[in-house]
């Protein structure tokens, strides 16, 4: 009953990949996951492997980002709004087309992330916005919902605040933990993992606290402004990303290629 070698070294690389960027910065990255998994597995199957992997994930990113790295006034704005765009993006699923999702959220990311590296990429602290945040919140749990990628919309409303780096990434693991939750159950309803599929996610547990903790150590060695031009960079790679996949989705990278 031991998964093959080649699903197994697909799976643990996907889960510890996800849980560096975790421990390094909060996360908001775990668009890579999916895609990577799919080398091995249909997706749909990737996605339930994933599921309860997160929630492990998270687990372990507890230990490092507690409740005294959490902004609580972003979260009060966000968390509410997230379980509703997830609820309305499950709802939405069956009548949107989410390559244009893809689309959409990518060029309004890389506009976003452009813009400050235009400026000077400086960490310059703006005041908070309420609409701002519920709008994000909301964006976020559509988005991650229907494009498996709710970090751009969170990271669009949290880094113009010019959070600490330890409060910023504790804000991020707490979203995506809340999101986490909420997704898990009904991926493992749409897939119905078998006892192989099962024992796959138990082999690929020990790449969880492995890579938070390694990803953790980086996060102490970046200074404030380091840590932003990461933050911003992966979300260029992550809009990058996003706009391929919608692309593909449209049969327009043949095109492209040709």
């Amino acid at each position: 009953m031991l998964p093959d070698l080649f699903p197994f070294l697909i799976a643990a690389s996907g889960v510890f990949l996800i849980a560096f960027m975790r421990g390094a910065f909060g996360g908001g990255f775990a668009i890579v996951g999916i895609p990577l998994l799919s080398l091995a597995m249909d997706p749909i199957t990737a996605g339930a492997v994933l599921a309860p992997l997160f929630i492990a994930i998270d687990i372990v990113a507890f230990f490092y980002w507690r409740p005294g790295t959490w902004s609580k006034p972003d979260a009060k704005l966000l968390l509410p709004m997230l379980a509703l765009g997830i609820a309305c993006g499950f709802w939405l699923m069956s009548i949107l087309n989410r390559h244009a999702v893809e689309v959409a959220m990518a060029l309004i990311t890389l506009v976003f992330a452009g813009l400050w590296f235009r400026s000077g990429g400086q960490v310059r602290q703006q005041p908070r916005v309420p609409a701002k945040g519920l709008l994000a919140g909301f964006t976020a749990g559509i988005t991650t919902m229907v494009a498996h990628s709710g970090g751009p919309p969170l990271a669009m409303y949290l880094l113009p605040l010019g959070l600490a780096k330890v409060v910023y990434a504790g804000t991020t693991s707490l979203f995506f933990t809340v999101g986490n939750a909420l997704k898990a159950g009904p991926w493992l309803y749409l897939a119905q993992p078998d006892a192989r599929t099962w024992i796959l996610m138990a082999c690929c547990l020990p790449a969880a606290p492995l890579g938070v903790w390694l990803g953790w150590r980086l996060h102490e060695r970046l200074n404030q402004r380091q840590l932003y031009r990461i933050c911003y960079g992966l979300l260029v790679v992550t809009a990058l990303k996003l706009l391929w996949d919608g692309l593909e989705g449209f049969g327009l990278s043949g095109f492209l290629h040709g």
